[in-house]
């Protein structure tokens, strides 16, 4: 056994789960993974091209090579090395499944081992020592501790000590920062290229905060280019580091164009937000803006099991205080799950009268304002002493999302009242956000996502907001108390956030943060169906057509 396996191992020990179960059979296991693999349905990411310029179109293999980059970076993050793991003789299934799962633990199955040998893997992935304890890191004396940009490993004498990432990953971060600045010389958009340049200055330093405010300052570019550490949701130990990943895409100008009005509504959302006003006395940056894209390439952690749909960005507090927030529209990545996924799933657990209200554009919605409402409420606490997610740590990221999904069916309501929703039907919104919960909480409970929206159907089930019936196994919402909820789970949430209260934001998790039998016959339902999980890509430049 290698030497990485031997440690995961080890790691079992202080994360109490078992090692994947051996099979009867070579036969037995390909055809499990061969199953596991078809729970993925593909999906081509390709766009027209043809709203690219020549020098566009030139700097894209650039920015595929540098986000191959940071998918070997994260490979390391989530895993280690991964040639150990794709050994000689190994069957075109397994490597496909661990491609899909970055690693040998089903992410989307509560992160189990699939490998036999394998143990739990680590709750802090491979930013930490798998022997460090937590009260071994909570009593070590180091402000770059908790940073989002440090690994922590042993010194010679096995003390704890923090790596800067672009000293960790020095050799890739430069060849990739050399990239995007080849690309930078090729881009027209005056935005573009000065973003370029800072980000890749950014990558060689872990110094982000300019680059981001040129971000948030681009308006006019067709190619958007996301790159760096980012999310913190691979580290489940403590929450504080960010792994890296890249997104390529290509602005929908029309799509766009519809979306522009939403942006100046923000400080009128935030002053309405349904909570006592302490817990809304922030002003979101009025710079926010939203845009819809065509995804052409995923890489790293967004690429990791479940596959983004939408992206709300930066998430620097500071940032967001001072200009707020972009919302991007990931609209072939968002249609393909609802038209492979979401619509089946209605068709088997949604009360058949109510099956009309499940629309792409209700669909569309509640995702593009779930992105919204991740820049509405507090990014401190009520008595300033630290952010919101320094407070709740590891129990972050699972409130944070279900803050943004219950807030953002909430924006939907809410604007709709105002009549700036055209010629809506709430309902459709409520009934397509309830199949939503059936798509997302497959994802299960290693996932923030899946965690998010186990919580709210528990809450929506004390509450009343749906029925289900036991004779069709079908769910109806009651459009009443399904308002009703929306307001007071909101509150409840932004109180959390407000309050920083870890222990109350445990114990929601701990009560409502799984799946209980009912539920999961049904989830098994869906399975046994043959609807897909979720979608894996299949990218890059032959798909794109370019060299």
């Amino acid at each position: 056994m290698n030497k990485f396996l031997s440690v995961v191992l080890m790691a079992a020990l202080f994360y109490g789960c078992t090692s994947a179960p051996k099979k009867e059979n070579k036969a037995e296991a390909n055809n499990e993974m061969k199953n596991k693999v078809e729970e993925f349905a593909p999906f081509r990411l390709t766009t027209d091209l043809s709203v690219l310029t020549e020098n566009e179109k030139k700097m894209l293999p650039l920015l595929l090579e540098a986000a191959q980059i940071m998918d070997d970076i994260f490979w390391t993050q989530a895993y280690g090395d991964k040639n150990e793991l794709f050994t000689e003789g190994l069957d075109e299934y397994t490597k496909k499944f661990l491609k899909i799962n970055y690693g040998p633990w089903e992410r989307l199955k509560n992160n189990e081992p699939f490998i036999e040998g394998v143990g739990a893997k680590p709750a802090g992935a491979n930013f930490y020592p798998v022997d460090m304890t937590k009260e071994e890191f909570d009593a070590w004396d180091e402000p770059a501790k908790t940073s989002l940009y440090t690994i922590i490993r042993r010194d010679e004498n096995g003390n704890l000590m923090a790596v800067p990432y672009h000293q960790e990953w020095k050799d890739q971060v430069f060849k990739a920062s050399g990239l995007i600045l080849q690309a930078t010389a090729m881009a027209e958009d005056p935005g573009l290229k000065n973003y370029l340049e800072k980000r890749a200055q950014a990558l060689l330093n872990d110094e982000y905060y300019e680059s981001d405010v040129a971000w948030m300052d681009m308006k006019n570019n067709t190619i958007e280019f996301i790159v760096g550490p980012i999310e913190n949701y691979e580290d489940q130990l403590y929450g504080y580091k960010t792994a890296y990943e890249s997104f390529i895409l290509i602005k929908d100008k029309e799509w766009s164009e519809k979306l522009e009005k939403y942006a100046a509504f923000l400080p009128g959302l935030q002053k309405a937000l349904p909570c006592e006003p302490p817990y809304k006395n922030e002003t979101p940056g009025i710079d926010s803006d939203m845009n819809v894209y065509d995804a052409i390439y995923y890489a790293g952690d967004c690429n990791a099991g479940s596959k983004t749909i939408a992206i709300n960005l930066p998430n620097d507090e500071k940032v967001r205080e001072d200009k707020g927030s972009r919302k991007l529209q990931l609209k072939n990545s968002m249609q393909a799950k609802f038209d492979k996924i979401l619509v089946p799933i209605a068709d088997l657990l949604i009360a058949e009268d109510q099956r009309k209200h499940v629309k792409f554009d209700a669909f569309f919605e509640n995702t593009m304002f779930h992105e919204v409402a991740h820049g509405l409420g507090l990014g401190n606490t009520l008595d300033k002493s630290t952010t919101v997610r320094e407070a709740l740590k590891d129990a972050y990221t699972s409130i944070e999302e279900s803050k943004a999904d219950i807030l953002g069916l909430w924006c939907v309501y809410q604007l709709n009242e105002m009549g700036e929703m055209g010629e809506k039907e709430m309902m459709d919104n409520f009934v397509t956000f309830m199949a939503g919960i059936f798509r997302s909480v497959r994802f299960g409970a290693a996932s923030a996502h899946g965690k998010a929206n186990m919580m709210r159907f528990y809450y929506f089930q004390e509450t009343g907001a749906f029925e289900r019936d036991a004779a069709t196994g079908t769910y109806r919402v009651d459009f009443e108390k399904m308002k009703e909820a929306m307001f007071s789970l909101s509150n409840l949430v932004l109180k959390i956030q407000g309050d920083g209260d870890y222990e109350t934001a445990k114990q929601m998790l701990k009560e409502k943060g799984f799946i209980r039998e009912e539920l999961q016959k049904d989830l098994d339902r869906i399975g046994e169906t043959g609807i897909p999980r979720d979608i894996v890509f299949e990218q890059g430049t032959e798909i794109l057509g370019i060299k």
